[in-house]
């Protein structure tokens, strides 16, 4: 039995969807279907989407005066000193969530069937849990008089309680936690598509487990390390409840200072100047990466 080519596969395909179009009396072409079937999700993301991000563009230009008077405190030293603090948090979090998640998606990988399955469950689970509920786990756990110092005491290691709340500290530990499983995931797909025979056979042609690992395993997951790291710190610059909860006002990031801009101090300006700011931002590091990387396989698109 031999395969039908695409072209006429294809062809078949939509002649058949013609005699129905025809059968049934639908009066407008395939094109035109499409355009009246995406209509009402386009108008939903105009209204609910689009419009409210127009809408905060535009009071970044308009309050309390027109100009870009909002614009220019982005160089004063108070927003100076949170974009530092954002930008470091969101930079070691991405760093250990993208060694963690290594070890974690490799390990799930080389694990067997029922392994593997007992660790997805494990990976999945604290998706479901919400991020408040997790950020009171976490301080229940890093407090001066949580189970953390208590244990360290009790057996002599420390002889007063480590500060690990409401610090910097505490908000790297929750944010971490929290993106863990964004950066297994992207990790995993990467390494299963990695041909087990690639490192069977620089094994064959005398190379150690460790060389086999850094000069071919590594090399080949670049593309899943690189994934896992765009997606972690671009979520991590819009953390707000955990840094809020964790860093108890102390490690202040740009989504809390822009609450305390609009809700607090009623500065709007500033506050939407501060959102199109984080938006911009996101946006050109999707772009630059998208000159440099094939974004859609780099997220497992065929």
């Amino acid at each position: 039995m031999t395969a039908l080519p695409d072209s006429e596969i294809s062809g078949r395909m939509g002649g058949q969807l013609r005699d129905r179009r025809a059968r049934f009396g639908w009066p407008v072409s395939d094109q035109t279907a499409f355009y009246i079937l995406i209509a009402p999700a386009t108008l939903l993301l105009l209204a609910f989407y689009v419009y409210p991000l127009l809408q905060v563009f535009w009071i970044s230009f308009t309050e309390p005066q027109p100009g870009f008077a909002n614009y220019a405190q982005l160089l004063s030293p108070s927003v100076l000193r949170v974009a530092t603090t954002t930008l470091r948090v969101c930079l070691i979090t991405t760093f250990i969530t993208v060694v963690l998640g290594y070890i974690v998606a490799y390990c799930w990988v080389q694990a067997g069937p029922h392994a593997q399955r007992l660790m997805l469950v494990g990976i999945l689970l604290p998706l479901w849990v919400s991020a408040l509920v997790r950020a009171f786990a976490w301080i229940t756990l890093l407090r001066r008089e949580g189970i953390i110092n208590a244990t360290l005491m009790n057996i002599g290691v420390i002889n007063n309680p480590l500060p690990l709340l409401w610090n910097e500290l505490g908000v790297i530990i929750g944010v971490v936690h929290y993106m863990l499983p964004y950066a297994i995931l992207p990790l995993a797909a990467n390494l299963r598509g990695i041909d087990p025979a690639l490192i069977a056979a620089a094994r064959g042609l005398g190379a150690t487990q460790g060389q086999a690992f850094r000069m071919v395993y590594l090399p080949l997951s670049i593309p899943g390390i690189v994934a896992s790291g765009i997606l972690v710190f671009i979520f991590s610059l819009g953390f707000y409840i955990t840094p809020a909860l964790l860093g108890g006002g102390r490690t202040m990031m740009v989504t809390e200072y822009i609450s305390i801009q609009i809700i607090e101090v009623l500065r709007w300006g500033l506050g939407t100047t501060l959102a199109v700011t984080l938006v911009v931002i996101i946006a050109l590091l999707l772009a630059v990466v998208s000159r440099v990387l094939d974004l859609r396989k780099l997220f497992g698109a065929k």
